[in-house]
């Protein structure tokens, strides 16, 4: 029997016709364990075999369901696997399980799942962060090593802040988004999370790489610098370790935002210190279209989300509600299998895209898209590195803005243009928030330019003390 293809229902038959017992079922799988322990006990195992990893529900492992946290994909089964989990399945890790997400990863707090919301493993009565929220609270949680998540615009590094972990948003095109629920095309990038960065780079250089399937993806990217057993080394080179220290950029304008909390704003202080005693040069820099990103980001989302959506429709994916024609059929199965953020930026992204709005908006949005870049392009002319905070304040009470989404979509202002230039960003812990008797973590966001990720490892590495290998 295969355990690939085994369902609950195939083994219970099973069990009942007297095929199987359960201890042949309980066997089935200890064999398996014991195989990968033979793997690895043979000195041929890469650094990932036998290492339980947590999946965003977004990302297909054929045979499995994935429901992007969506009634409209309830029961939806995968008949393929997205190109990240190719090559992990290669690696020889342990799929742990599934975890919980904002609907189609529209939200920053998880709060928006079709099956329930997630809660902080660090404070049961705040959010996880969000639209990964699932994949931090199980690493934060202990109940999975590893996780792979999806960041649009802060999906990873925001949650990763909030549940004191690492999380990497790569360059755009670095990871195959093949066989990953699209939301914004231009946007949407795979990356991992872990307790340290050193963990964090391990599984990137295993998702990382070309990929003929998808059209987005870079073809020249530097060279895997981590090492596998025997010296063997990933992607067959090993690249030059990066320099130690670093010119490292501060926007000051951006600090000077309404709504950022006094404690976040200190600990960022704090952190530029250590950076400075570290031996690093901090730099003031300006990148004056900064302030026109959220403005920007919620004008193209929306408009991508409308497009990708539209396969949703009851007919080609997703539950069907049956009407009195093929038009209601549409719109009961839309209104019965979409939460309210989903319907929302549908809306908002058919508005931007409409005849008479479309120059007005949608160009208008990718125009100041591009002035951003540039600002990004002039500031790394100067610098290594730029650093901000990664969110505004910590892990905000479960409920307390879910009804107000202007206060929601603020959480992003930090992380969102870096989805817009495209460029890679890793959020690190750096301190405290003590609330009452928790201890609430705040995170630091280091940026680097195009497939300068190694940049973003050894800084993490040095800011928190880890050592290099």
């Amino acid at each position: 029997m295969e355990l690939k293809n085994l369902t609950i229902k195939k083994a219970h038959d099973a069990l009942i016709g007297g095929d199987l017992t359960s201890t042949d079922l309980l066997k089935l799988y200890l064999d398996e364990i014991k195989n990968k322990d033979k793997i690895i006990k043979s000195g041929k195992a890469g650094l990932l075999t036998g290492i339980p990893i947590a999946i965003k529900d977004n990302i297909l492992i054929k045979g499995r369901i994935v429901s992007s946290a969506s009634k409209i994909l309830e029961n939806y089964t995968a008949t393929y696997d997205a190109t990240v989990i190719e090559k992990l399945k290669k690696e020889g890790v342990v799929f742990i399980g599934r975890t919980n997400m904002d609907e189609f990863a529209m939200g920053g707090s998880t709060e928006n799942s079709a099956y329930g919301l997630t809660k902080n493993p660090l404070d049961l009565e705040r959010v996880p962060g969000g639209s990964s929220g699932g994949s931090a609270a199980s690493v934060a949680g202990n109940m999975a090593l590893i996780a792979l998540g999806s960041d649009t615009g802060g999906s990873i590094r925001q949650p990763a802040s909030f549940c004191g972990l690492v999380g990497l948003k790569p360059t755009y095109g670095a990871v195959s988004r093949y066989g990953v629920m699209a939301m914004g095309s231009s946007l949407d990038q795979i990356g991992p999370f872990g307790k340290t960065v050193e963990d964090v780079e391990i599984l990137f250089d295993a998702i990382r790489g070309y990929d003929e399937k998808d059209s987005t993806s870079i073809k020249d990217q530097k060279p895997a610098r981590k090492i596998f057993y025997s010296d063997e080394k990933i992607g067959g080179s090993k690249a030059e370790s990066p320099k130690q220290k670093f010119k490292i950029g501060v926007p000051k304008s951006c600090l000077d935002i309404e709504g950022i909390d006094k404690s976040i704003l200190q600990n960022f202080q704090e952190s530029l210190e250590r950076l400075k005693k570290l031996g690093h040069e901090i730099i003031d820099i300006e990148l004056p279209n900064l302030k026109y990103s959220l403005a920007v980001y919620y004008v193209i989302v929306p408009a991508e989300v409308s497009s990708n959506m539209a396969r949703y429709d009851g007919m080609r994916f997703g539950k069907r509600i049956s009407g009195k024609d093929g038009i209601e059929d549409y719109f009961l199965s839309r209104q019965a299998g979409l939460g309210k953020e989903v319907r929302r930026r549908i809306i908002l992204g058919t508005y931007v895209l409409s005849s008479g709005y479309y120059d007005a908006y949608y160009n208008k949005a990718n125009i100041v898209r591009g002035l951003i870049a540039d600002d990004y392009r002039k500031a790394f002319e100067k610098v290594d590195i730029i650093v901000t905070p990664t969110t505004p304040d910590v892990a905000f009470k479960i409920g307390e803005k879910a009804g107000d989404p202007l206060k929601m979509y603020l959480e992003d202002i930090f992380t969102v243009p870096i989805n817009l230039v495209g460029i890679p960003a890793i959020s690190v812990p750096s301190g405290i928030k003590k609330i009452g008797d928790k201890d609430l973590p705040i995170g630091i966001q280091f940026i680097a330019s195009h497939n300068n990720e190694d940049l973003l490892f050894a800084i993490g590495k040095d800011f928190l003390g880890e050592k290099e290998n």
